[in-house]
């Protein structure tokens, strides 16, 4: 009997043991998580707060008029971080405050000067920040359609995103030749940094801006083209957005600047990267899969509407606008990349190929640039010099001019000068993408097959993707 009362206490201890230990844990988790700082970046068209937490939360967020203010409610943290110091100017935040209305129930009030439409998303923590509550407030006056950042952990399948507007007509320069448009976009910005370098304050958003800023700068002192920067300052822009921009501009080319990094600190080169083959064709799926997109326009200039092809004509004509982006990708990239391995190590001597989000447009050819590896110590004073950025965009510029002197757009004053003779006609190259015929590209450059076959010294028409063809200057009109 005793030893039967004893086992009962004994059984009886653990169980309140075990019950203290969870009641610890759960009061664990439910503990109020510290609001430990306050972020802000101001965008073109929105301004984005982001609340840094030591763990999850749940939050509300309304809207209140007369005056304009928005509320957020996050229940199960507190604040311990001051909100008067943030720089709330070009923005239309007049004031934030905050009441603790429980212990661990905040109430953050931010008091506008115009009415905006917000949107609030919390983040998971990776491995440059923890628990992050993010609240974008977007400029009424604005028509962007707010998406979320890459980093989100989806919950749901995508959805596909609202179709952009056509490409704007672009001013003609006096005698009606415009100039050639190059998209320049600067990776990562604002709350997202980017890779980190060794050295505090090396960040590659800055890196990027800086960089993108000099190649704007060198390509608008050349006659017939023009840069347009898709990001101008230090906030974040979720990816596809970017190439949405880049289409509004009317832009020729994309070309996305990184900075790279690795887990060795050895690691070093430039790398030039176009869309893979695998990302080409889930993106043409993409843009077929939701209706909505039938008002878009394709074909770079904007000349070649889907709205009203049947599904299967519409796919043909979205795969080889996809298949003529990519090479044109190819092309440019490989030339951008040859310049720039006169004035830096190149990490990879090929165009490489990847699913780059900014790299799936299916009209504009696209480039994603890796400056570097900001990782490594002596490549990140490199990527910080003035002279280095300088070197890196005349590369960039050498390759993307060399490029569209041979393929200019028809109505660029470039094609003018091609036309007139103005342009030394060199000897043009072709990188062959996915789905390409040997005689699609004779076609398309106008020679004839035999002369194509000759010039590449091929025994057949058989070709592989990523092999460069030497184009001749010959006709087809000249051919028999």
């Amino acid at each position: 009997m005793k030893n039967r009362v004893g086992a009962g206490m004994r059984i009886g201890a653990r169980m309140i043991a075990v019950g203290l230990m969870l009641a610890a844990m759960a009061a664990d988790v439910w503990a109020a998580s510290d609001v430990r700082s306050v972020r802000l970046w101001r965008a073109p068209d929105n301004t984005r707060l982001v609340f840094d937490l030591s763990g999850p939360v749940q939050h509300s967020v309304f809207t209140l008029t007369a005056p304009d203010r928005i509320v957020i409610d996050i229940s199960g943290a507190k604040l311990v971080t001051p909100l008067d110091k943030l720089a709330l100017s070009n923005t239309p935040i007049t004031a934030v405050r905050s009441a603790q209305r429980t212990p661990e129930d905040l109430r953050v009030v931010i008091d506008l000067s115009s009415q905006v439409t917000p949107k609030s998303f919390t983040l998971a923590p990776n491995q440059q920040y923890g628990n992050r509550l993010v609240v974008d407030l977007f400029d009424q006056a604005s028509d962007a359609a707010p998406s979320l950042p890459s980093t989100t952990t989806a919950s749901a399948p995508p959805v596909p995103v609202t179709p952009t507007q056509a490409p704007p007509k672009l001013a003609p320069v006096p005698g009606g030749k415009r100039d050639i448009v190059i998209a320049i976009d600067a990776g990562h910005g604002g709350e997202d940094p980017g890779a980190l370098g060794p050295t505090k304050g090396q960040v590659e958003k800055n890196v990027t801006l800086s960089i993108a800023k000099e190649l704007q700068r060198q390509v608008n002192a050349q006659k017939g083209f023009r840069a347009e920067l898709v990001r101008t300052g230090d906030y974040f822009i979720p990816l596809r957005k970017r190439t949405e921009i880049a289409r509004k501009k009317g832009a020729d080319l994309f070309v996305s600047i990184h900075a790279d990094a690795a887990p060795r600190a050895a690691a070093f080169g430039a790398s030039v990267y176009a869309l893979s083959d695998r990302g080409a064709t889930s993106e043409t799926a993409r843009w077929l899969a939701d209706a909505e997109n039938q008002s878009d326009l394709i074909g770079g200039a904007g000349n070649v509407s889907l709205e009203d092809k049947d599904r299967m004509l519409a796919g043909v004509l979205l795969d080889l606008s996809m298949t003529a982006s990519l090479s044109s990708s190819l092309n440019v990239g490989q030339k951008v990349l040859g310049q720039m391995g006169q004035v830096t190590p190149l990490h990879k001597r090929r165009v490489e190929q990847a699913g780059f989000m900014v790299l799936k447009s299916p009209d504009i050819p696209s480039i994603l640039v890796e400056t570097g590896f900001i990782s490594n110590p002596s490549e990140a004073r490199k990527l910080h010099s003035a002279a280095h950025q300088q070197s890196l965009s005349r590369s960039i510029v050498t390759g993307v001019k060399q490029f569209f002197e041979q393929n200019p757009p028809p109505g660029t004053y470039i094609a003018w000068l091609r036309d007139n003779g103005k342009i030394a006609q060199g000897p043009r190259e072709h990188v062959v993408a996915s789905g390409e015929s040997l005689a699609l590209i004779a076609q398309r450059y106008q020679v004839g097959l035999a002369t194509l076959r000759t010039a590449n010294s091929l025994k057949s028409d058989v070709i592989k993707v990523g092999q460069t063809l030497h184009i001749p200057a010959t006709s087809l009109a000249a051919q028999p």
